[in-house]
């Protein structure tokens, strides 16, 4: 999706009553923990609740959000193994050697900018009947509303929540669920942490709808396959396995898209492709010279001269062992530049552009564990799907599979794009000398919100 800031920010300085500031520096931040709109400033007409769904986009769009960092902190977080992190931010360095600290910039970042999507997003569908030039444009600003509401509250029970498996989510605290929009801030404005099973729940309530009213099409925006593929993120996360590999096949037998001839195809969209968005994703933010920001090209990326257009701080340096991970063969692997004496990633050195959130072949191979674990063949066998992804990596077909294979290539074709920590949790493996479920892997509910909101409790060790 593209958001052009130049044509809403007026519109919306004029309906919004209160800015959160969200950013990844160590910056306190406005006390009020929602954006809201004043009472007098309600969505009067259609254009009204569009250009507010667009401020929405525009919210999630930023680099606390989808612009990168929620990905940066899933590959980040501990992962010393993988990743030799040498930038200057605090709450980046904190959250690598997973010491955070309850004032965390990126954490409060994170949280803020999020709530602040949220809660447009919650005027958008609290003012949707006022969408009347026709019922499928109603449908779709709901759904797309839907789409993201349900997106932002998976990723933020992701981060400050203990995961699926570690003690009861029935009554593990998840984090506040605002589901009308934030006014005039009073003390009812002021929730406490829903449980993380209420939190899932209401998470597959909104992308459920979404995927029935969103279009199969629908420009830059979210669709229908957007909508089911976030919904197989979070059955595999709930390990839901039937509802996951059911959903990751209607999006690859219902998309009309299909896998990129090759693994580089999926990247350099702005150096080599005029900026345009890679066939195979399925949702993305776009980032140009004129809006967003890229937070996983800031950290992960790199200046080098024989890529014109490169940039980043050369902050996430790919350590070695990283690389003993391959077959010979694999092109995954030939996927990185050593420069200055340092490997680096090369999914992430275009400055613009789209930054990835979901790929179609993170589908298929979510079909095939789904099917491996169930022993079934919902739409291929779990050994077609793994192949389909291996010979695209130039390696030679299998034979035969297992689980630790489908899970060694979901490892490789998503390295560094934001399912490490939610995978390590998933799978209930370790990060390093940490367990899953150590508490230093899940963020601190920012300390500005906890001043604020007195019904928040704090997450273990902060």
């Amino acid at each position: 999706m593209k958001i052009y800031n130049k044509t809403i920010n007026k519109y919306l300085a004029a309906i919004l009553f209160t800015s959160v500031l969200a950013t990844a520096c160590e910056k306190r931040l406005d006390v009020f923990p929602y954006q809201s709109i004043a009472d007098d400033k309600a969505l009067l007409s259609e254009g009204d609740v569009n250009v507010t769904l667009i401020g929405a986009y525009d919210g999630a769009q930023a680099a606390t959000v989808y612009g990168g960092d929620i990905m940066v902190l899933n590959e980040l977080i501990g992962n010393s193994v993988d990743i030799n992190f040498t930038g200057t931010f605090a709450g980046l360095s904190d959250a690598y050697r997973a010491q955070m600290v309850s004032n965390n910039g990126n954490a409060t970042g994170t949280w803020a900018a999020s709530y602040s999507s949220i809660n447009r997003i919650n005027n958008v569908l609290s003012a949707v009947s006022k969408v009347t030039s026709s019922a499928t444009r109603k449908n779709t600003v709901e759904g797309e509303a839907l789409f993201l509401r349900g997106s932002l509250y998976f990723e933020l029970v992701k981060l400050f929540a203990k995961p699926v498996g570690d003690g009861d989510f029935n009554t593990n605290p998840g984090v506040p669920l605002v589901l009308t929009p934030t006014g005039n801030v009073t003390e009812a404005d002021y929730k406490a942490r829903a449980t993380v099973k209420a939190v899932y729940d209401q998470v597959i309530a909104d992308l459920t709808k979404a995927e029935s009213l969103l279009p199969s099409s629908n420009t830059i925006y979210a669709t229908k396959w957007s909508a089911a593929a976030q919904l197989s993120r979070v059955h595999l996360a709930l390990k839901n396995y039937t509802e996951a590999g059911a959903a990751a096949n209607r999006v690859i037998t219902g998309s009309g898209k299909s896998l990129a001839s090759e693994i580089g195809k999926n990247w350099f969209t702005f150096i080599n492709n005029g900026g345009s968005t890679p066939g195979e994703y399925l949702f993305s933010m776009k980032v140009t010279s004129q809006d967003g920001t890229n937070a996983l090209n800031t950290y992960f990326g790199r200046t080098i001269s024989a890529y014109p257009g490169s940039a980043g701080r050369s902050d996430c340096k790919i350590r070695p062992a990283h690389f003993t991970q391959y077959e010979t063969g694999d092109k995954r692997k030939d996927y990185f530049v050593l420069s200055g004496g340092n490997y680096y990633t090369l999914k992430h050195l275009d400055r613009f552009g789209d930054v990835p959130v979901i790929r179609l072949s993170e589908m298929y191979l979510t079909r095939a564990e789904a099917n491996q674990r169930n022993t079934t063949a919902v739409g291929a066998t779990p050994l077609s799907d793994v192949n389909a992804i291996r010979t695209r990596a130039g390696l030679p077909a299998l034979t035969a599979v297992t689980l630790a294979d489908i899970l060694k290539e979901r490892r490789l074709e998503l390295a560094f794009e934001g399912q490490f920590l939610p995978d390590v949790k998933r799978l209930q493996t370790s990060v390093g000398a940490l367990a899953w479920n150590s508490p230093k892997l899940i963020m601190p509910i920012p300390q500005r919100e906890m001043d604020v909101n007195k019904q928040l409790v704090q997450n273990e060790g902060y």
